[in-house]
């Protein structure tokens, strides 16, 4: 366990320039070389993928899968890895088929360490895949999509089951930095993992601070924001609303008082989004206005500031998107305004959901004003 530990503290300092470890990352990495199946539930900004960076990096021949939903965090991964020195790629529909094709041909060689995939175009590869290509350990990041009790529920991570069917004898890495009991014990179930360990970080983040106003009105919620925006002038915030024109007319609001704003939903073209969220990680924008189809997967240590504009959908969903903020360790603000009638407009949500029963329960067991940052983590 010593020359593990040794090995991988080396590898740590090499490739990510830091002398030790955070609580729980090696016990991870350890349960992971061991051919253990986990569940991990670390915070924004935890350090989740060294978990399974590291592994790879150990293992002097075979590949990592980590699966992920979002083609802009793959990116951000590859490049980031790639230009510490590490082999890695990425296999997406943005990407010429021949290219995909090519870096797939390569997990046999041993040459690729980390292989970044979609779970819809993993589980469209795995039946060709041979049994005896040299994976090490599969990481499921974002986990909770997997669960219906999830925040973010995505149908395409439900099959994932299949990982354990083809490669049964490969350790899964389930990682997620919001899951409530009911989810984490869903997560183990649909992926068919054999006896997980769980690993449960501490979810204080004691540099962020936590608001609550009861809503006075429109112009006051922008003067507000507007003073968050100025005591942070060279960083960057984040307002998310309850709806796209929500979003829009907050967007619409802060460009004709002079602020750099950007607007963010489901409803804009592909291009429209990647254009205002690539502003954003740049520091082109001081505040990007949204809906919660922002933010999972953003990796920007400057985020100063979160406003919800509404009440949010449920308790996971605002500690995930308030904790984008200080991922640096600096101080961070969040403020969230509140009202009845953000309650009726959640509400009709859930009845429109298809997953009444399970949203209503959410809605219904979150009281945001009473909350406190050692709250949020829910457990």
């Amino acid at each position: 366990m010593l020359d593990l530990k040794e090995k991988a503290t080396a590898l740590l300092s090499r490739f990510y320039g830091f002398s030790s470890f955070r609580p729980l990352q090696f016990e991870i990495i350890s349960a992971a070389l061991s051919g253990r199946d986990s569940v991990v539930l670390m915070p924004t900004g935890g350090g989740k993928s060294v978990c399974y960076q590291i592994p790879a990096l150990i293992a002097d021949f075979g590949v990592v899968i980590v699966v992920s939903p979002l083609i802009a965090l793959m990116k951000d991964q590859v490049d980031s890895l790639i230009s510490n020195g590490i082999p890695a790629a990425a296999v997406n529909s943005q990407q010429r088929e021949e290219d995909n094709k090519q870096i797939l041909m390569q997990l046999a060689t041993g040459r690729i360490k980390l292989l970044y995939i979609s779970p819809e175009r993993l589980l469209a590869e795995i039946d060709q895949w041979s049994r005896e290509l040299p994976i090490t350990l599969f990481a499921i990041d974002e986990a909770h999509c997997i669960s219906q009790w999830g925040h973010d529920f995505r149908p395409g991570y439900t099959q994932l089951s299949k990982i354990k069917e083809i490669f049964p004898h490969v350790p899964v890495m389930a990682l997620t930095a919001t899951a409530d009991k009911l989810t984490r014990e869903d997560i183990a179930l649909q992926l068919r993992l054999k006896d997980p360990q769980l690993f449960v970080g501490s979810f204080d983040r004691p540099n962020i601070s936590l608001k609550v106003m009861v809503d006075a009105g429109k112009t006051q919620r922008i003067n507000h924001i507007c003073a968050m925006i100025d005591r942070h002038r060279s960083d960057s915030g984040i307002v998310y609303c309850i709806s796209r024109k929500g979003a829009e007319d907050m967007d619409r609001q802060l460009r004709a008082r002079g602020y750099r704003s950007a607007v963010y939903h489901a409803g804009l073209s592909v291009s429209a989004r990647t254009s205002a969220q690539d502003m954003f990680i740049n520091g082109d924008l001081q505040v990007i206005c949204a809906t919660v189809a922002f933010g999972m997967g953003i990796d920007k240590s400057n985020i100063r500031w979160v406003v919800h504009n509404n009440m949010p959908r449920n308790i996971e969903s605002y500690y995930q998107e308030i904790g984008r903020a200080g991922r640096d360790g600096a101080p961070a603000e969040t403020l969230m305004f509140y009202s009845y009638g953000d309650i009726a407009t959640l509400q009709s949500f859930v009845d429109d959901s298809g997953q009444k029963v399970i949203n209503g329960e959410k809605l219904s067991r979150r009281s945001m004003p009473r909350l406190r940052s050692v709250d949020v983590a829910f457990f």
